[in-house]
């Protein structure tokens, strides 16, 4: 009986699981998931990072935020969401210009009724300042301070972001994401209007159309608790919970420096050119960085080229190091590392070498062609720093010959703006100059928004241009940039000693600097940079803007990378060896010395007219890489600093967004009921067939001693 029982049980199973399996492999499961939910592309998720105190960002549970779609049209009709909603909780669908302090604050604070944002980023800039960063960026980890000069700490004489809204440093409880304006976009609007949308002010009627958001942060609390989790994890395949923002600074020299050789050379003295490489916004993986970074180091990259042939032909008297930080939008990651492998003879040179800084900051908006030559205040008052900084002033003006630029100084008693030299100066008086386009206050509207990009830099093409045509093409701001890159170099040179006579030959590419503009700030798949880039780097080009954001430790960001090897071509030299040599930095073999000197790099190059195959070269250079990683992290071990930045970020394991439509909870009670009934129905008809299975499965049997 029981035999034949199992029999018929498994038999049903078997059926069940062939006709899922035909089911499956015809395209229907897919088929059925699709007809459910609608999957968002392009999403772009507000992530969780920590510090020494405290958490910012958003995230959702662990199974994802769900909640009915509400399309928030006018601040007016965000009641509906906050209070009078019958069917909470809400996720918001809001406009870019809805995107600000004041909504999101109401927001955050009804979240109980709020199950997460989607935010529809504009395909145009707005007309007004949009800036989710701070007011005061980096204030507490500046020069600035009560100890320093409390009439200047905490921005009380020049509030450099006044558009700043500290929406990126806000903490959210629930998912926020930014969509991409298309498609799907439209899907989600008319799914909105077709199925939510008040009518006659009556409530819609099921089913509503939903969202789900998934966006669940591992790390909570602060770096230090992250940290420590990470440091218990006794499982057997252990899971980091937060990882240390940083990457690489990048650095050459005019002057072929030792790269093992750590500590003070009494014989060497550098003018340090510095510009930063990093930005981010209110998104993950959305930093344009087109005027708080590009403009800067794509200037200084232009200088460093420009400085090529005068710097080997006629060396200057002191070496001028190249410097590109990473991390300085997170309390100055790059600079501070630096300036602290300095301090303990960690670096090629240390602080004793520091001449004076000629820092590049943000110099691609600049009206009536002038830009403002920034010092502090607090380090002039000492004679022997302010003379060195007057004779940077009178090497900056005295560069201006044939140029359309106008150099002036702020009133003498102005801070610095936010900026790597700050770093410097917290360690000891070194005379400087930061050079910006705006005399107070940013001229950058969008600062550290996903709004400073191409556009906003006026980096546009005529219609129907090709690729190659764009790369020719070369803007007004590119030929803005190029005038102030000629500035720079030719500052630097009489800076670093250089013979007045060679200045009139010291004149940047605009060239070299619109091809910069289209690969960082348009798309680094180009021809032009192809050319450039090994062939392992060449896949990761990419048909966008390049992203700004530090990220996280693991490996040098794409930034890093190009600036890295743009550097190197800039300002380097073609060397005649195979590939295998040059790869394993062997050029030389009488010189010992020459692979801690130099660096070697086996580029693409360009491929021949009528031609696949590129002809490539080695290229040899004085460009290295450094930490740009917070001393806080890996030597001091110190998450609570108040010297140094310690900001994480927070893993993840999934980051997507879905709609579907939903059923009155009324429905899905009734659903589970009948689920549950048909449930406890089948499993009786089960046990009553199986307990009476000798009766239904019998079959009457002949005696075996029949005969016929």
């Amino acid at each position: 009986m029981d035999i034949v029982s199992n029999k018929f049980i498994i038999l049903v199973l078997c059926l069940f699981f062939i006709a899922v399996s035909v089911c499956c492999a015809g395209g229907g499961c897919t088929s059925v998931e699709k007809k459910i939910y609608v999957h968002l592309n392009y999403t772009f998720p507000c992530v969780r990072l920590l510090n020494a105190t405290h958490q910012i960002g958003c995230q959702s549970s662990l199974s994802g935020n769900v909640g009915v779609l509400h399309v928030v049209e006018s601040e007016e009709n965000l009641d509906w969401v906050l209070r009078t909603g019958p069917n909470p909780p809400y996720m918001v669908i809001l406009e870019h210009q809805l995107f600000n302090r004041s909504i999101m604050m109401k927001l955050k604070n009804s979240s109980s009724r709020v199950a997460g944002v989607a935010v529809v980023a504009s395909n145009t800039n707005p007309a007004e300042g949009v800036s989710p960063h701070t007011a005061c960026p980096n204030e507490n980890t500046g020069v600035y301070s009560e100890s320093y000069d409390i009439t200047m700490a905490h921005c009380n004489v020049t509030l450099w972001n006044p558009f700043g809204s500290g929406l990126s440093y806000e903490e959210f409880d629930f998912p926020i994401f930014s969509l991409k304006d298309d498609n799907d976009t439209q899907l989600i609007r008319q799914c909105y209007m077709d199925h939510n949308r008040r009518v006659n002010s009556s409530a819609p009627q099921y089913p509503l159309c939903a969202m789900q958001l998934y966006s669940h942060m591992s790390a909570v609390t602060d770096t230090a608790t992250c940290m420590r989790r990470n440091a218990i994890n006794f499982s057997i395949t252990p899971e980091a919970v937060c990882d240390p923002l940083g990457d690489s600074n990048v650095w050459a020299a005019t002057r072929p420096l030792n790269n093992t050789a750590k500590g003070h050379k009494m014989w060497e003295s550098v003018v340090i050119a510095a510009a930063r490489l990093d930005s981010r916004s209110f998104f993950f993986d959305v930093a344009p960085g087109a005027q708080s970074a590009a403009s800067g180091f794509i200037t200084l990259l232009a200088a460093a080229h420009a400085l090529r042939n005068v710097t080997q032909e006629a060396p200057p008297n002191r070496t001028i190091l190249y410097t590109f930080f990473q991390g300085e939008t997170f309390d100055y990651i790059g600079s501070s590392r630096m300036v602290y492998d300095m301090e303990n003879q960690q670096f090629v040179v240390d602080l004793d070498n520091v001449h004076s800084v000629l820092e590049v900051g943000q110099v691609g908006l600049h009206t009536d062609s002038r830009l403002w030559l920034h010092s502090d205040p607090v380090s002039r008052r000492n004679n022997t720093v302010d003379d060195v900084v007057k004779m940077l002033v009178e090497n900056l003006q005295s560069s201006l010959t044939g140029l359309n630029i106008t150099l002036s100084e702020p009133a003498f008693s102005q801070p610095l703006p936010p900026s790597s030299f700050q770093r410097f100066l917290r360690s000891r008086p070194i005379p400087g100059i930061v050079i910006e386009d705006h005399q107070s206050t940013f001229s950058n509207r969008f600062y550290e928004s996903m709004y400073d990009n191409a556009e906003y830099l006026k980096v546009s093409y005529p219609q129907n241009m090709t690729q190659e045509e764009q790369l020719e093409f070369a803007t007004e701001t590119a030929m803005a940039l190029a005038e102030v890159a000629t500035v720079v170099a030719r500052a630097l040179y009489k800076q670093a000693g250089g013979e007045q006579s060679q200045l009139n030959n010291i004149n940047a590419d605009a060239q070299i600097v619109t091809q910069m503009l289209y690969s960082f700030l348009v798309q680094s798949n180009n021809t032009w940079l192809q050319q450039m880039v090994p062939s392992d780097l060449a896949s990761h080009l990419k048909d966008t803007p390049t992203n700004f954001y530090v990220g996280v430790t693991q490996q040098p960001s794409e930034p890093t990378y190009l600036v890295q090897h743009l550097l190197a071509n800039l300002t380097g030299s073609v060397v005649n060896v195979t590939q295998e040599d040059c790869q394993k930095q062997r050029v030389d073999e009488k010189d010992s010395e020459s692979k801690h000197i130099y660096t070697y790099t086996w580029v693409q190059g360009a491929a021949p007219p009528n031609s696949t195959e590129r002809e490539g070269f080695c290229v040899r250079s004085t460009v290295h890489t450094s930490k740009a990683l917070s001393p806080a992290f890996d030597i001091l071990g110190e998450y609570n600093s108040k010297d140094f930045s310690t900001w994480t970020e927070s893993r993840w394991k999934t980051i997507k967004g879905r709609v579907f439509l939903v059923a009155s909870h009324e429905l899905e009670m009734l659903t589970l009921g009948v689920g549950v009934g048909v449930l406890l129905t089948s499993l009786l008809l089960t046990y009553i067939i199986s307990s009476k299975a000798d009766i239904l499965f019998s079959s009457q049997r002949e005696p075996t001693n029949a005969t016929y």
